[in-house]
């Protein structure tokens, strides 16, 4: 049993949960054309589903629009309707040549809403680092009964401790840049 496995296991831990964190603020769209609000619309393409860039060329040439280019000039109507049929809540316009999807500006209560919905997935994150730092002082209670001196034990739970805060500031940092994100008009 040994105290760095333990808090090198729980730091893992930790930046997995930062990483879900980061991804999933990324899919919460801001205002702001952003090519990973299509990430999670999958299209039927020969017999499987697929991402949308995976079959299409997706571009934001500006603020307020993505462009995806099909490369295949079939899959046009499948992407709409797997556009459509998404939660993104945006009626793509199809001119032959390119698919649009204009983004509209978000309106207070849609970024009140949003800001709710960054807040539920920053708590799932804590949710997983206070888990992590659990599961750190559970391993080193067993290790003491196992041998460990309880001094080590004592610098382990303080350093995990000291991760703990040091992940949840990081969740909340990160939370207060999305939430500035999406109240900026």
């Amino acid at each position: 049993m040994d105290v760095n496995t333990c808090i090198n296991e729980a730091t893992e831990n930790m930046e997995l949960a930062i990483d879900y964190l980061e991804e999933s603020l990324s899919h919460i769209r801001a205002g702001k054309a952003n090519p990973k609000l299509l990430d999670g619309i999958r299209v039927d393409s020969y017999g499987s589903l697929m991402p949308i860039n995976n079959v299409a060329a997706v571009t934001t040439p500006d603020a307020r629009s993505i462009l995806i280019k099909p490369w295949d000039k079939s899959m046009f109507s499948v992407i709409e309707k797997a556009i459509i049929d998404s939660d993104l809540g945006i009626m793509p316009e199809n001119n032959g040549e390119v698919i649009r999807i204009g983004i509209p500006p978000l309106t207070e209560e849609r970024r009140i809403q949003l800001t709710k919905q960054c807040r539920g997935e920053g708590e799932t994150a804590k949710i997983s680092v206070r888990n992590a730092r659990r599961d750190g002082i559970d391993y080193l209670k067993k290790a003491v009964k196992e041998g460990l001196p309880e001094d080590a034990q004592k610098s382990g739970e303080e350093k995990l401790q000291k991760l703990h805060d040091k992940f949840i500031k990081k969740i909340e940092e990160l939370l207060n840049e999305k939430d500035q994100e999406i109240m900026t008009v």
